[in-house]
């Protein structure tokens, strides 16, 4: 009996050992196990997983800017703007154009203009201490006018107009109004002549303080401009880039540069005349033409010279391609 069971104990570990030798062989358990163990050299190693990708949200399409429209005229740095043809009197551009601003040295448009219509443009001026200190001690600026110089009145009116000199404007009031302040009030009648609602003048070359009530509106100075436009002197004066007048017995010699640089920056300006104070900033009333079209214009208080001509150049450019476009 003893060996009986014994020999069916052996007969069954063998059965058990050959049954988990199967399970071991053929599966991944198996595998694992004798991999783990070092049993199993050539098994091939279980791949790794794939990570899953993080997705990636849509570039969104940028919106496209709207298309400018070729008949709205650019924004400018001025307060104030107003722009037409000369020839039709068709208004451009009007911005804030009946604005009541300082114009400072742009009044001497009107300055020159009384001077034009009432007097013999050859009588002799004589520069006097008054003319020296508007430019000396109240800092107008300056034609570099030497006190008992005697020069004609024609001489006078291209030192207002092209170095914008005070000593010149005062010198021309005080010989054609008997003073300032009488020519001054010719300044005013001719602004209420012409309907220059909005413009008023307490001097003669635009030098201000805050409180002077001294004004014009950009719409006022421009049809001003155009009426002194058809003035062929000061049409002249205005476009001329540089002015000598040679020595003689009676004045020094003289040489003055305008101080519009559009003359030369921009093709086709004609005019008219620059300003500036801190009170009105940068000033410029315009002038030009471009293949048969004459266009004229103001802009008052720009914050600076450059950016006051570049805006300009950019509404004369606008203003003669709407033009063509529009076949006026």
């Amino acid at each position: 009996m003893d060996r009986r069971a014994i020999a069916l104990l052996l007969l069954s570990m063998v059965f058990v050992i050959v049954i988990v030798a199967s399970v071991f062989t053929f599966s991944a358990m198996g595998t694992n196990f004798t991999n783990i163990l070092g049993l199993n050299p050539t098994a091939t190693p279980l791949p790794t997983p794939t990570p899953t990708p993080t997705p990636v949200p849509p570039t969104p399409t940028p919106t496209p800017s709207p298309t400018p429209n070729p008949d709205t005229p650019p924004t400018v740095d001025a307060q104030a703007v107003y722009l037409m043809d000369m020839d039709s009197g068709r208004v451009l551009d009007n911005v804030n154009g009946a604005a009541r601003l300082p114009m400072a040295s742009t009044t001497k448009i009107m300055t020159a203009l009384v001077a034009m219509q009432d007097s013999n443009l050859d009588q002799i001026v004589t520069v006097n201490q008054a003319a020296y200190n508007r430019v000396h001690v109240d800092g107008g600026s300056s034609a570099e006018l030497v006190i008992g110089d005697r020069l004609t009145l024609r001489a006078l009116l291209y030192g207002a107009l092209i170095p914008s000199g005070a000593d010149a404007a005062v010198a021309i009031a005080d010989d054609v109004g008997g003073s300032v302040n009488g020519f001054v009030s010719r300044m005013n009648y001719l602004a209420v002549r012409l309907h220059l609602s909005n413009t008023h003048f307490t001097n003669v070359d635009g030098l201000t303080t805050a409180a002077s009530g001294h004004y014009t509106s950009a719409a006022d100075f421009t049809h001003l401009a155009r009426y002194a436009m058809t003035y062929p002197l000061f049409a002249q004066i205005v476009q001329q880039q540089t002015y000598t007048i040679p020595p003689t017995l009676y004045h020094h010699a003289y040489s003055w540069q305008n101080t519009n640089t559009l003359l030369t920056a921009y093709p086709g300006m004609i005019g008219i005349k620059t300003g500036y104070t801190d009170e009105a900033g940068w000033c410029l009333v315009f002038a030009a033409v471009h293949n048969g079209h004459r266009l004229i214009g103001t802009v008052l208080h720009s914050s600076g010279s450059a950016q006051r001509d570049q805006d300009v150049a950019g509404l004369l450019d606008w203003a003669f391609a709407f033009e063509v476009r529009h076949g006026f």
